[in-house]
């Protein structure tokens, strides 16, 4: 850190560090650490406009509560860059979100100042009433604090622990940060709700000018006074709030320091459940997040002077481009086809899709639940249902996806994005669970397409199928094979054989080694190959988890001595699983290696090296042939 750039911040190296400071001191930290922010992301990338936004209220947080006694819960924590900060890690920020570094959200093993580790939604209220009241019972005067987003408070989980909260009269303050800015743009009638009301000049402009003209007659003044309380409960957000138990406190400015501090201290007295509504800008501080703050959401290195710059060298299709692509050109053939996202628009790929069909595009806010079930409704009705989705978020609607769309098997789509490890965001967002959860249920299919052409062909034929079928992922580009443009398909839950072994098969001479099929899963199929080509061992393209490609699987065994599933899930459940079930139920006894994600959560990282950890590259998948079937290499 260079001093003379940060003089205040550089001595704050805990909570404790804040509460020495003056009100003016505060003001110039709260400037230095939007400085700091803005430095320290730029050189490793990772969540920006969030952060900026939320500079004052952590400053304003941490000055007036006696942190880490009192517990600040941070929704989804995506706007914890300050806090970390200021909890101990400053110097720690250069390795954010890289293997072996600090999170890029809140980790109770990282610091105690992490109250709650979180990485989805809406789970704030919930945690931070459960620790009030945990705080009642124990007889210890601690506060718990909920800060959640004004995207995040459209989510049901939110309202189920504010209905819960009213009753429970536990001392607990939830912060609305409404910065009229998620993800995605907000949507809802929440939202507008909201927005209105912080335009609301109308109220304002009546409001004022009714003083004026009725001070003049004071008992009329009084008489507007009572009227306007009794209205009020009719506009502001006193009504929503309030008629749940909670103490409404707002709205004031949430880059105020001179607003917030007496606001905190006033409120740290006071018993009981409370809200406060507090009103940020996002990438505040920096003009060209603030201009375009979905941009700057998660940007990757960049020169804060010059702003991200888009490349002129044109790049590899992602997954998620490809899955866009395949939406916008199946909507184009088949007008039954809607578009569903929680909040996902820009991460699933789907901006191009509302653009040309906005009549069929909807987004359902950060509600994972909802819009599973909205989707099966819309199944019922003869609407053929896209729903984007990332892999990890797709387990928050588990129940749904079992009750509402398997057990009445209605045929939609499930695109999963983000399949595997994610990389930089870590265990809250890898979807390493899709395979094993969709495979235990009845009716739903799911295709783990290898490479971007198979992608699009995988997903027609999912589109074509009359049942529930998922279409699993990852993040960014493959191998960079060449999409076809066409909506072909590829036969419904049929595998492929992509190497054939070079070595004699049983009885046609005598074997060095014994004969090795690997059965790969998605994107894994191409560093198979490469291992298939330095063991001599057959490669198959599986293509299906479910339904699994039983009369290739039994081939495969009887034409070789060991079989090696490969895939980029858990092992425990996982396609490799259903292999040795197969196997099992065929009376085959033959060795079985399972190669995928071992049973511990595996955090962030550079998602290249984080595979090769896992044994997951070509050299791994090599080496753990090797030690278990093979003689060492010499």
């Amino acid at each position: 850190m260079t001093t003379n750039a940060y003089p205040l911040l550089q001595n704050v190296n805990a909570p404790s560090d804040l509460r020495t400071l003056s009100r003016s001191d505060l003001k110039a930290l709260s400037d230095e650490l939007r400085a700091y922010v803005l430095k320290s992301v730029s050189q490793t990338g990772g969540h920006l406009s969030s952060n900026l936004g939320t500079v004052e209220l952590t400053v304003a947080l941490h000055a007036v509560f006696n942190t880490p006694h009192d517990r600040i819960v941070w929704d989804v924590g995506h706007q914890t860059y300050p806090h970390k900060i200021l909890t101990g890690r400053r110097d720690r920020m250069s390795t954010l979100r890289q293997l072996d570094g600090i999170s890029g959200f809140p980790l109770r093993t990282e610091s105690e100042h992490d109250a709650f580790g979180a990485g989805h939604s809406s789970t704030s209220i919930s945690a931070a009433l459960g620790m009030a009241m945990a705080a009642k019972r124990k007889g210890e005067n601690r506060r718990a604090i909920a800060v959640i987003g004004d995207g995040a408070m459209t989510a049901g989980m939110a309202f189920e622990a504010m209905n819960n909260a009213g009753v429970l009269d536990g001392n607990l303050l939830v912060i609305l940060n409404d910065n009229d800015m998620s993800i995605s743009p907000p949507v809802g009638a929440l939202n507008r709700y909201l927005a209105q009301l912080m335009s609301g000049q109308f109220y304002a402009t009546a409001r004022n000018v009714g003083k004026n003209v009725l001070s003049k007659v004071p008992p009329l003044l009084e008489l507007a006074k009572r009227l306007e309380q009794h209205a009020k409960g009719m506009v502001v957000p006193a009504t929503l709030f309030e008629n749940f138990g909670f103490n409404y406190i707002g709205p004031i400015d949430g880059h105020d320091l001179d607003s917030l501090i007496p606001t905190l201290e006033n409120i740290r007295s006071l018993e009981g459940p409370q809200f406060l509504h507090v009103v940020t800008k996002k990438g505040k501080g920096y003009k060209r997040a603030e201009a375009d703050p979905i941009t700057y959401h998660g940007p990757g290195k960049f020169d804060p002077v010059v702003g991200i710059v888009k490349s002129t060298v044109p790049a590899k299709p992602t997954f998620t481009q490809v899955f866009g692509d395949w939406l916008c050109d199946m909507a184009a053939k088949d007008e039954r086809l809607v578009g569903i996202t929680p909040a996902m628009r820009e991460g699933s790929g789907m901006v191009a899709f509302e653009k040309r069909f906005p009549q069929r595009y909807y987004d359902v806010g950060i509600a994972e639940q909802h819009a599973v079930t909205f989707a099966a409704g819309l199944a019922c009705e003869g609407v053929k249902p896209v729903v984007a989705i990332y892999s990890t978020f797709l387990q928050r609607a588990y129940d749904q996806l079992i009750h509402d769309v398997a057990l009445q098997n209605l045929p939609m789509v499930f695109a999963l994005d983000r399949a595997g490890l994610v990389g930089a965001d870590g265990a809250t967002h890898a979807g390493a669970y899709d395979i094993a959860f969709v495979r235990c249920i009845p009716n739903i299919s799911m295709a783990t397409p290898s490479d971007e052409r198979e992608c699009r062909q995988l997903l027609t034929t999912a589109y074509e199928q009359n049942h529930p079928v998922c279409v699993r992922y990852p993040r960014g580009a493959g191998v960079g094979v060449e999409v076809l443009n066409d909506l072909s398909s590829l036969p419904f839950g049929k595998g492929e054989v992509r190497r054939e072994s070079a070595a004699p098969r049983h009885g046609e001479g005598r074997q060095a080694q014994p004969r090795i099929a690997i059965l790969a899963f998605g994107t894994l199929l191409y560093p198979a190959l490469q291992a298939g080509e330095a063991l001599n061992a057959t490669v198959a393209n599986m293509r299906w988890a479910k339904p699994l490609d039983k009369a290739l699987v039994h081939e495969l065994a009887a034409q070789h001595d060991v079989l090696v599933t490969v895939e980029d899930g858990c092992i425990s459940g996982g396609a490799g699983a259903a292999v040795s079930e197969a196997l099992a139920a065929a009376g085959i006894t033959l060795p079985v290696l399972h190669l995928g994600l071992p049973d511990r959560f595996i955090e962030h990282g550079d998602p290249v090296k984080l595979m090769a950890l896992q044994g997951l590259d070509a050299t791994g998948i090599e080496q753990s042939i090797r030690q278990h079937f093979l003689a060492p290499k010499p």
